[in-house]
Parts: structure tokens; C-alpha cells; sequence
């Protein structure tokens, strides 16, 4: 079934334009080389045309001043008939700053597939809003310029984001990788793979019931971010039956300050109105801290348990899917926010309508 408020934007087709565009910070002028890398995987593994405007090239700085500019480069593609699809260069930390600037109107009358994670979560939850479906992954520099080769299974779930009207069955993935790499600062790097582990696989909790809902969430931090601002929210009841889907940076947050966020949506009584939860694999380290494997396991299993508590305690009843290969991690499968999705316990199938 599906909800008649809400657009899916048509799928792309090969040789489509697509624009790209920084609407978080300036990674590109950083680390041209990932850029180009970017770029490159669009035209040669997807075959479809990035427009780059002008904000994919401008500095942190020039971002940082310019959430307006931000703001532009979204309408300009939004309205521009040549361009069929838009990708988020990179994250950041301030997204939020540019949603006073940016029309929700335009995301509806316009409904074009966007492309973005982390900081644009608040685009993808200012999309929900208005009631149009976009794609939390797929992003252009760490997720599709990431070193060694294209993983095959970012490359599936990737072509069915761009191509297909839905992503069907989400399956596990056989192996990831959260290996902290220093590619974007040594160039030299870009065609060494970084080590990969065998996946664990998903892990199963709370309610044994089949569930099925619209997808709503995105990164934790940008969830919560939301909640302080709540100017971007959509009404509590919209949420009544929608799947809840979580995951955290490689900030690598405080499993408790995880938990606070979720009894905050639980207080707010946000958190007993969700159906299920979705939870991507958590990155357990980065190019500022990479500790021992017994601490990095520990970490994953200590912030499994939190999400787990905290979902108990307000809504036992969601059935609780957590280690997707989705979020912060390689390799990741885009998420259709607004999408219709079926959790089904007994089966242990993610299936998108």
C-alpha cells in the first residue's frame, strides 16, 4: 500500500545529469582528489553525468558563511529541468543552519531523488516533512569515492537507489570495513582497499510481530539536533506507525548520551509512536582514535544494549533490527527516507515496498 501525501521522485535512467552540490561543508576543496574520485564513479560505474555547481568546490569557510549559498544551489538544481538527481558532496557539522533558507515547497513541486548522509540528515527529515522521499547514502566522497575499489554490494543497493522504483530486499552484507584510512590527505592511498572483516550479520530484539511503515531518521546526532531546534519536526501523529531508523558518526558517540537521546524521544512520547527501529552497524573508530578490537567490540555491544533498553522501556512491543550495513560504515546500502518498509521478525527480512 502506499501513502497518496507523500512522492517518490522518478527513478534516473543512465546518461541522466545529476547535480552535485555542497549543501553541508567543504570536503571537496579539501581533498580534490576524492572528489574527482567521486565524479569519476559516477560517469564510469553508473553512467550518469554529474553537474557540478558551485558550492561542491567552495571551502569550509565559504560554507560556513554562506547557508544561503547552501540553500541556492539546492533550489537552482531543483528547478534546473536538465538535472534529474542530486548528490550530497560530503557531511559536516551545520546543515542545520540552512533550512530557514530552503523552500519545502520547492522539494515537493520539484520531487527529484536526493542523495546524502550524516549532517544532510536534516535535509532528508526536512524532505519527510513535506512529504517527499529522498535517499540517506549514496553520498559522493565517502561513500562512493571510498579507496581501492567500488565494493560490489555499496554498487548494487547504490544502482537501485539511482534506478529502480524500489530497493526490495535488504540483505546482509558479507563483509565491512570502519578501518580509519588517511586517503583524504595522502593521495597515494587512494588505490590501497582498507582491511575488511567478515560481517557478523544482523541481530534480532525486541517484538516478534511483523511490522510495516514509512521510514523516518537518519543520523543520531542530526535526530537530535532536530529535537533541540523543533522547528523542523513533522506533527507526533504523522509518526504513528512509521519505522525508526538510526545510526551514529565517527565521532564515535557516548553509548549513554545514545541512550539520553533516546529516552528524549521517549519522554517526548515520539519513541512508543515508531512500529520498529532500524540500526546501522556503529564505527568504532577513526583517524583521531583507533583502540584496541576488544574495546571496539565492546563499545558495539555496549551501545546495542543501550538502544535496546531504551526502545524496551517505551515501545517493547518494535521489533529492534541493529547492525545494517548502512551509516558510517563500508560498505553501506542508501536508505529510502519516506520509503515504506516491511520488518518481519520471524522471516528476519527488510523488505522496501
Amino acid at each position: 500500500m502506499s501513502d497518496p501525501e507523500f512522492i517518490t521522485p522518478p527513478a534516473l535512467e543512465p546518461g541522466d545529469s545529476v547535480a552535485v552540490i555542497g549543501p553541508s561543508s567543504g570536503g571537496a576543496h579539501d581533498a580534490p582528489h576524492v572528489f574527482e574520485l567521486g565524479l569519476r564513479r559516477l560517469r564510469e560505474v553508473f553512467d550518469l553525468e554529474p553537474v557540478v555547481y558551485p558550492t561542491a568546490r567552495q571551502s569550509n569557510d565559504f560554507l560556513a558563511d554562506s547557508p544561503r549559498a547552501r540553500a541556492a544551489d539546492l533550489h537552482a538544481a531543483l528547478r534546473d529541468p536538465d538535472i534529474d538527481g542530486i548528490i550530497a558532496t560530503i557531511g559536516g557539522a551545520d546543515q542545520l543552519r540552512i533550512l530557514r533558507h530552503v523552500d519545502p515547497d520547492m522539494l515537493r513541486n520539484n520531487p527529484k531523488r536526493f542523495y546524502g548522509m550524516s549532517d544532510n540528515t536534516n535535509l532528508n527529515l526536512l524532505a519527510w516533512t513535506a512529504g517527499v522521499v529522498s535517499y540517506n547514502g549514496a553520498q559522493l566522497m565517502n561513500e562512493l569515492a571510498v579507496p581501492g575499489e567500488l565494493p560490489d554490494y555499496t554498487e548494487r543497493y547504490c544502482r537501485r537507489a539511482f534506478f529502480e522504483d524500489s530497493m526490495g530486499d535488504l540483505e546482509e552484507g558479507d563483509e565491512w570495513t570502519d578501518e580509519p584510512t588517511t586517503w583524504w590527505t595522502n593521495p597515494e592511498e587512494m588505490g590501497s582497499p582498507p582491511e575488511y572483516e567478515p560481517n557478523p550479520g544482523w541481530r534480532w530484539e525486541g517484538g516478534d510481530e511483523a511490522v510495516e511503515g514509512r521510514l523516518w531518521g537518519g543520523n543520531q546526532t542530526i535526530i537530535e539536533w532536530q529535537l533541540a531546534t523543533n522547528r523542523y519536526l513533522p506533527e507526533a501523529d504523522a509518526l504513528d506507525g512509521a519505522i525508526l531508523c538510526l545510526e551514529t558518526s565517527e565521532t564515535i558517540p557516548d553509548a549513554d548520551m545514545v541512550g539520553a537521546n533516546l529516552m528524549c524521544l521517549g519522554e517526548r512520547g515520539l519513541l512508543e509512536r515508531f512500529d520498529g527501529v532500524l540500526v546501522g552497524r556503529p564505527p568504532t573508530r577513526s583517524y583521531r582514535h583507533e583502540p584496541h578490537r576488544e574495546e571496539r567490540e565492546a563499545y558495539r555491544e555496549r551501545l546495542y544494549e543501550t538502544i535496546v533498553e531504551e526502545v524496551g522501556r517505551y515501545n517493547p512491543e518494535a521489533p529492534v533490527v541493529l547492525g545494517l550495513d548502512w551509516g558510517h560504515t563500508t560498505p553501506i546500502a542508501p536508505l529510502p527516507i519516506g520509503g515504506r518498509v516491511e520488518v518481519d521478525p520471524a522471516a528476519e527480512t527488510v523488505r522496501f515496498e
